[in-house]
């Protein structure tokens, strides 16, 4: 194979890895950070991965957490990858083939904390290693499996499982040639909501020296709220909430239960989701409480318009007026902040206003509000640049293919179409590698001018955009 080499091979904590040599890069894949979170780790906090005895091969990617692939539209613009078998909390290394005291980065993966995997293709940290970085991404319990609020279950599993990943990887990862104390968390969506998660506990905190969200939420919930969805389910199934009947309930079944109980929702309406709850052992406070606190650099941002993932354009014309005013009322939203969004967004319909509004609530008001009460050095973006497809616009996770500088990867070109600007993702990829190895994106530092870089296909450094409407959001 081209630009192949002699397979390198590495001394971890558990045994001797074998991977792949390819073009000055170092692969290695689907090394177990901790135990198969089945049979009698299932519902308990991670636990060390056993010691293998010989050279284990480190050139495939480690199974997946059970899911199901995203249904209906959204299926189509968001792919997925099965891969069977038990160990799935593995992590995922690319490192330059000279790496010596190499910045780190981990990225962790998003998909509404039920969907996803590091083995997506476009997730190929090869481009952040030739640019020097040693690129770590993991697996993590999804769902129910990592998820749920059970009696005599440990909380926030899938957050403990990203925490023991991040624990390995500055533990090991100087065996791959990168510096354990120049460790950034990076995340997109509910992998942007583990990366605060994380910031949010000491213990996982004192490990990293920088972060990334992407259009990730801040906030946990109290574990009743947290626990909706698994009251529900437990409900359907006829059992209880408690560790002892989930156990007796197959992943695969599980999965059926979620699937008919989420049969036409969205992130934005119908039956509840997988959320992080507050918890004196996993996760004392909300992030949204701690991040204004914490001393590292930060870079944050979101997308335009991240609703038009969730929403086709026949599901925001059919969203009334009388809709948006029960949505106003729910959500304690001033009269006034409707008109507002309907002067900074000219021409759009009931149902854009509805979306907008929803997801700045979610992701673009905290975000703001997080930046404003930071004092150590915080870096925002606003992601603008608009696809053609299905007219997406620039809709949430649009901006991962630009990142990764991976536009010609067809899970990209589902959202971004073929003709998307390259230079657009150079820039981007570029200004993220500045971030990882120096804390500085190339922009100023957000502060009370709330300056933002807004990416497009011209980008600039401008004050942050719709804060008239924004500031009004509860």
């Amino acid at each position: 194979m081209t630009g192949m080499s002699v397979a390198p091979q590495v001394t971890v904590s558990a045994g001797i890895v074998r991977g792949e040599a390819v073009d000055g890069v170092h692969r290695y894949l689907g090394i177990p950070y901790a135990a198969a979170p089945f049979g009698p780790n299932r519902f308990r906090a991670p636990r060390s991965t056993p010691a293998w005895q010989g050279v284990r091969d480190a050139v495939s990617f480690g199974p997946t957490s059970p899911q199901h692939p995203y249904p209906g539209a959204i299926g189509d613009l968001l792919g997925s990858v099965e891969i069977p078998g038990d160990e799935i909390l593995s992590v995922n290394i690319w490192a330059p083939d000279d790496a010596d005291g190499a910045p780190v980065v981990l990225w962790i993966h998003g998909g509404a904390l039920e969907r996803g995997t590091a083995a997506l293709p476009l997730y190929d940290g090869s481009g952040f290693a030739r640019a020097g970085i040693v690129f770590a991404s993991i697996n993590y319990r999804l769902g129910s499996e990592g998820f749920s609020v059970l009696t005599g279950a440990p909380r926030n599993l899938g957050l403990q499982d990203a925490a023991a990943g991040l624990a390995w990887v500055h533990e090991e990862i100087a065996s791959f040639g990168g510096d354990p104390s120049q460790i950034t968390v990076m995340g997109e969506s509910a992998g942007g909501a583990i990366v605060a998660g994380l910031l949010a506990v000491a213990s996982s905190r004192e490990l990293i020296a920088r972060a990334i969200i992407e259009s990730g939420p801040l906030e946990a919930q109290t574990p009743k709220k947290a626990g909706r969805v698994t009251a529900q389910l437990a409900k359907r199934l006829g059992i209880r909430a408690d560790r002892a009947s989930f156990l007796g309930a197959s992943p695969a079944k599980l999965l059926h239960a979620r699937r008919q109980q989420s049969s036409g929702s969205s992130p934005l309406g119908g039956a509840p989701g997988f959320q992080f709850a507050v918890d004196a052992e996993s996760l004392p406070r909300s992030p949204h409480e701690v991040l204004a606190d914490t001393d590292l650099p930060l870079l944050i941002g979101s997308n335009t318009d991240e609703y038009r993932l969730w929403f086709p354009p026949a599901a925001l014309a059919g969203i009334s007026e009388a809709k948006l005013l029960l949505a106003r009322l729910a959500l304690r939203i001033p009269r006034k902040a409707v008109a507002a969004y309907r002067s900074a967004f000219p021409g759009a319909s009931t149902g854009e206003i509805f979306g907008q509004l929803a997801t700045d609530i979610m992701l673009r008001a905290p975000l703001t509000r997080l930046a404003l009460s930071r004092h150590a050095p915080t870096f925002v973006y606003e992601f603008a640049w608009q696809s053609r497809v299905r007219d997406l616009r620039a809709a949430h996770a649009l901006e991962l293919g630009f990142v990764f500088d991976r536009l010609g990867d067809p899970e990209a070109q589902r959202l971004a179409g073929q003709d998307a600007p390259q230079r657009l993702a150079e820039e981007m990829h570029r200004a993220w590698i500045s971030f990882i190895k120096t804390g500085d994106p190339g922009w100023p530092e957000f502060g009370t001018e709330r300056t933002t870089r807004l990416f497009d296909t011209e980008s600039s450094t401008v004050t942050q955009r719709r804060t008239d409407a924004l500031d009004m959001l509860p």
